[in-house]
């Protein structure tokens, strides 16, 4: 290996690391509570050598949501393409959409991550990357509401999944002001029956 492909590896392994360090103190502070001072700390670097790999917090928080969106888009295709009829493919899509907040709830946080003031110090290339991964995300919902005969397919899938990602973050500040924390599993199964007949042609 020469010493081009060996640097090369060694950034993208760094850059590895610190996405790895990031995803851990999502989880515990959320992504507004996550400094890159933080980050860098986790990763053994000083602050000025994290900034070598990537150019500010947002450039990290929005590569964490890329690896985020392919992490729901494999989920996805997984549903889309197993067998069943279009109401069990909604029951697991909901249920998918349980299971990544229990096992990453880091990629429930850094979805909402957009929703506030535009990044300014983004590279377009990881920007234009983003959008189109979301953009084929959202396609693959719209083509399960497709399949299940709803009317409008699209709207239908930012319906669900902003009523998904709109009780994750009820949820949360429940949990930061010291309340009981639901909805609970339960909740999210009544919420899907609800959904369910409403979406039903």
């Amino acid at each position: 290996m020469g010493t081009q492909e060996r640097r090369q590896r060694e950034r993208q392994e760094r850059r590895r690391a610190i996405l790895d360090a990031t995803r851990h103190l999502v989880r515990r502070h959320g992504f507004a509570g996550t400094t890159t001072r933080q980050i860098a700390e986790r990763c053994e670097l000083s602050e000025a050598t994290l900034f070598i790999y990537f150019s500010s917090k947002d450039e990290i928080m929005i590569s964490l949501l890329g690896e985020a969106s392919q992490f729901w888009a494999e989920g996805l295709d997984t549903i889309l393409d197993a067998g069943g009829d279009p109401a069990e493919k909604l029951d697991r899509l909901w249920r998918f959409f349980g299971e990544v907040q229990e096992r990453h709830p880091e990629y429930v946080h850094v979805s909402t991550y957009l929703a506030h003031p535009r990044p300014e110090q983004v590279a377009p290339e990881v920007a234009t990357d983003l959008i189109r991964r979301t953009g084929e995300n959202f396609r693959r919902l719209s083509d399960l509401m497709a399949a299940l005969g709803v009317a409008e397919p699209r709207v239908a899938a930012d319906l669900l999944w902003s009523a998904f990602l709109g009780m994750m973050v009820l949820r949360e500040g429940r949990a930061h002001l010291g309340a009981p924390q639901h909805p609970d599993a339960d909740d999210l199964e009544s919420a899907l029956a609800l959904l369910t007949r409403a979406l039903a042609p």
